[in-house]
């Protein structure tokens, strides 16, 4: 089962579960319209910020998402978020998405970061068969960062979902399922 208040850590950044506390600091990284293109809320908005942390809590607390502040170890400073979510016990699966990560700290390596921590905590101590993530088809940077890690593409559904300013995005999927696991921690050396 998930822990709902599992911390987890490198040594330079910190996975914690969001909180409603954290608003204020979250307004100062999300304040740049562009990061939001493939985003399906624009974080930008102070009322779209505020129902999306207030849904993120409510998920938290009925344990059906497990939403993470990503924080800077060096200064506690808030550089994003991650969920861990869509969690099916019965089948062994959950996905890995809402990712964001401030402009300024993107291209340093910290998703690599929080996708092994989160990647890590499902396969070897839930038990997880599978872990899986989505992004819109037109998002390259982040298909890019999934295929990097090891993740496999599995498949377009089109006019999936509804993005911000009414785009319908066709998702692709991803997969690590956990028999690939130790090939893949081998392959990107992570320890």
């Amino acid at each position: 089962m998930i822990d709902f208040d599992v911390i987890l850590e490198t040594k330079k950044v910190r996975l914690r579960p969001l909180q409603k506390e954290d608003l204020s600091q979250y307004r100062q990284t999300t304040n740049t319209p562009s990061l939001w293109t493939y985003f399906t809320s624009d974080l930008s908005i102070d009322n779209e910020l505020e129902k999306w942390i207030d849904t993120a809590c409510q998920q938290i607390l009925k344990q059906q998402r497990l939403a993470f502040t990503i924080e800077n170890k060096a200064n506690a400073e808030i550089i994003g978020s991650t969920s861990l979510g869509n969690i099916s016990y019965n089948n062994k699966r959950v996905e890995i998405g809402w990712t964001w990560i401030a402009k300024e700290f993107q291209g340093k390596g910290i998703n690599d970061q929080i996708k092994y921590l989160m990647l890590k905590y499902c396969f070897e101590n839930i038990g997880f068969e599978r872990v899986e993530s989505k992004t819109d088809v037109l998002n390259l940077p982040a298909r890019k960062a999934l295929a990097r890690i090891g993740m496999t593409e599995e498949g377009i559904l089109r006019s999936h979902t509804l993005m911000t300013h009414n785009r319908r995005r066709d998702t692709i999927y991803y997969s690590i399922l956990r028999s690939e696991w130790n090939d893949i921690k081998k392959k990107n050396n992570w320890k």
